[in-house]
């Protein structure tokens, strides 16, 4: 594999919005490191990647973000073997469990930080001195509009989420002005994705979800952005979205 050739590392590269990722960016000419927690979760986005670009060169290293330190050595050796990543994406999502506030255990609440937060972290982590080294980068967390409001019954998944915006400010406002370009996008739809589907039975309507090929065009177009107006905050839902005020 040519170590000069720009690579992208998508961590919790699925069948949704990971393969459509995936597919995006191999288009747009970069090799494809994938990162989850089994290469069979990874299969969608591999053979996406592949499709747009015969000659993608595309790499998996298994990761759990549940422990984050499996992810940062999986985006060591990936690195190792492909070269500096130009782009990361963070695309885990952990469990959205209901429960009242009273009701989150300190082990669930523990659990839920660590995969959206320290997860996070850590994958930031193995990238960060390499992009600033290279003064270029884009680093983009997928989160939910939980990072905006809390939540009566979903009070974990809301401060995961909180947590999640946060570091991504913090590491912005740190590493900005060294070239890297950290974005937290914050997806207020339902994805059109083989789950959600299954959740909406006879009710799916494509024209209601958000498109994963559609929603991947916007994060490519985000690192497009001149160093002078980049964005740093960024809120996707589809036209037909019903918003929440």
């Amino acid at each position: 594999m040519n170590r000069l050739q720009k690579c992208c590392a998508i961590v919790g590269a699925g069948e949704g919005l990971g393969a459509a990722l995936a597919a995006r960016f191999a288009r747009g000419g970069f090799d494809i490191g994938l990162v989850s927690r089994s290469e069979a979760g990874s299969a969608a986005a591999f053979a996406a990647a592949r499709s747009v670009r015969g000659e993608t060169g595309v790499r998996f290293r298994q990761g759990d973000a549940d422990r984050p330190e499996t992810i940062e050595r999986a985006l060591a050796e990936l690195a190792r073997e492909m070269g500096r990543f130009e782009i990361l994406i963070y695309n885990v999502r952990g469990e959205f469990t209901g429960c009242a506030p009273l009701e989150m255990t300190t082990e669930a609440l523990e659990a839920a930080f660590r995969i959206e937060v320290v997860g996070a972290f850590s994958a930031a982590r193995a990238v960060l001195p390499a992009m600033r080294a290279q003064n270029r980068g884009t680093i983009f967390f997928s989160s939910a509009t939980a990072a905006f409001r809390g939540s009566a019954s979903h009070p974990l998944y809301s401060n995961s989420k909180f947590g999640l915006r946060a570091l991504s400010q913090s590491l912005s406002k740190a590493y900005a002005a060294d070239g890297v370009h950290i974005v937290h996008v914050r997806l207020d739809c339902d994805l059109d994705v083989p789950i959600t589907r299954r959740l909406y039975g006879e009710a799916y309507h494509s024209a209601k979800l958000a498109d994963p090929e559609d929603v991947a065009e916007t994060y490519w177009l985000i690192h497009q952005q001149p160093k002078g107006g980049w964005s740093n905050e960024i809120e996707i839902r589809p036209n037909t979205e019903t918003w929440t005020f």
